[in-house]
């Protein structure tokens, strides 16, 4: 089963997302990569990189980022580790459980991409 990271440039943000997501997919190793390794805002090259290891059982790894400088800092983690990973691009809260729920049900990357891309036009009301 592929793993997921949430990389958030808060911790709790990150942590919240996994809370959430395991709600609904409780099978899938869905790893926080949030903060600085210090607890403060911003992100970490070895926490995402930390993740993205541990999240991976062997099928690979998704990975949603929240803002930009989590973008690039997730680029750099990928060109350093051997796992295949996939950055996945869309909300971080609606597409993280979205992304969780499809790969709890043997969804494909595509899969999962289409299914966080559709969380991009979510109403709320």
């Amino acid at each position: 089963m592929l793993g997921m990271v949430i990389v958030s440039h808060s911790e709790k943000i990150a942590e919240g997302v996994r809370e959430l997501a395991l709600q609904m997919a409780k099978d899938v190793n869905i790893v926080p990569a949030g903060g600085l390794c210090d607890g403060g805002i911003g992100t970490d090259l070895e926490k995402i990189m930390n993740g993205i290891s541990e999240a991976d059982s062997g099928e690979g790894v998704i990975v949603l980022m929240d803002l930009g400088s989590a973008v690039m800092t997730t680029e750099m983690a990928i060109d350093m580790v051997e796992n295949d990973v996939t950055m996945i691009d869309g909300p971080v809260v609606e597409g993280g459980i979205a992304a969780a729920v499809t790969i709890m049900s043997g969804g494909s990357i595509e899969d999962i991409k289409k299914a966080v891309d559709e969380c991009k036009t979510i109403n709320k009301f």
